[in-house]
């Protein structure tokens, strides 16, 4: 079975199934298996001067990724090796998962305010006690943009290319990212390397995610629009789709937030889009997450009959 047709399945598996309680209750998923290891390498190695500190943190990224790369080619040659590539496919792929987390925020949203901080403070992480309305349903959406990247078209990119190693190669370098990869005293140079890589890997997903939903509906005007707005991003690849889900939905996104009770002054990712928004417009954004998914799995499949 090729890589493509063993994505396809996985798609729709993950969409039927999403993330079990029952099984997921009894065994540690993967992604925690991924976040333990790099949670060990943060105790054992994160010492130190800046210069050492960085130079471990390249040495232990390189390891995680010879290890899940070499855990992949293991498996790869496994009888039933297309049964583990589509399970584990269908592990890390979020798509039902992501959808369900967005969808509860604005289901909480239109119960109170305070129901869509606690719902929304599950996504992001920045600090939401003092959000309203509109701060909730704008972090909800660009939650929803960026996990579309980074939770389903980039593993999805890279399973394409590479196969499992290439998924779990992708998966513990954005697992160490989202856990060592920030500016902050204590990982600034430890997760430089971690931060970097994700960068390299999410490079060409995040601006995939961004034509997927420009693809939904096309006009003339619309990739210049999304390739002015998407550096005004502060990460160099989130922009992207996060300008394209702005565009589609007309909102603006981005903006000032509070991280650990500093305000922090970002520019606003489509300006002129509105601004009162609420629960409509996360479902309307949940509806996009779908309507790209069912592009890349025709494409997929696509791709499979080819």
């Amino acid at each position: 079975m090729t890589h493509a047709a063993s994505l396809a399945v996985a798609l729709l598996l993950d969409a039927w199934l999403g993330e079990p309680r029952w099984l997921w209750d009894r065994l540690p998923h993967p992604a925690v298996l991924m976040g333990r290891a790099v949670g060990a390498a943060d105790r054992v190695f994160n010492h130190g001067t800046a210069r050492a500190r960085r130079l471990k943190g390249i040495a232990v990224m390189a390891g995680l990724g010879a290890a899940a790369v070499g855990l992949g080619c293991a498996v790869s040659v496994l009888p039933g090796a297309g049964l583990i590539d589509i399970a584990a496919a269908a592990i890390l792929l979020a798509q039902r998962s992501l959808t369900d987390h967005v969808r509860a925020v604005a289901d909480a949203l239109r119960h109170s305010v305070e129901d869509g901080r606690h719902a929304v403070a599950q996504i992001v992480g920045r600090d939401t006690a003092g959000m309203d309305g509109p701060a909730i349903a704008r972090a909800a959406i660009e939650s929803a943009a960026e996990n579309l990247s980074d939770g389903v078209v980039a593993p999805a990119f890279w399973f394409l290319i590479g196969g499992l190693p290439g998924l779990l190669l992708y998966k513990i370098t954005n697992t160490a990212d989202s856990m060592i990869g920030y500016r902050t005293p204590r990982h600034q140079a430890f997760g430089w390397a971690a931060a970097r890589f994700d960068d390299l890997l999410n490079w060409a997903p995040a601006r995939l995610t961004a034509l997927l939903i420009a693809a939904l509906r096309p006009r003339p005007d619309l990739w210049r629009t999304i390739r002015a707005d998407a550096p005004l991003h502060r990460s160099p690849n989130a922009g992207w789709p996060e300008a394209a889900m702005a565009t589609r939905l007309d909102v603006a996104l981005s903006g000032p937030r509070s991280y650990d009770g500093q305000i922090r002054d970002f520019p606003w990712v489509r300006a002129s889009g509105k601004r009162t928004i609420g629960a409509a417009e996360i479902n309307a954004a949940v509806a996009v997450l779908w309507q790209v998914w069912r592009l890349m799995l025709a494409g997929v499949v696509l791709l499979a009959l080819v």
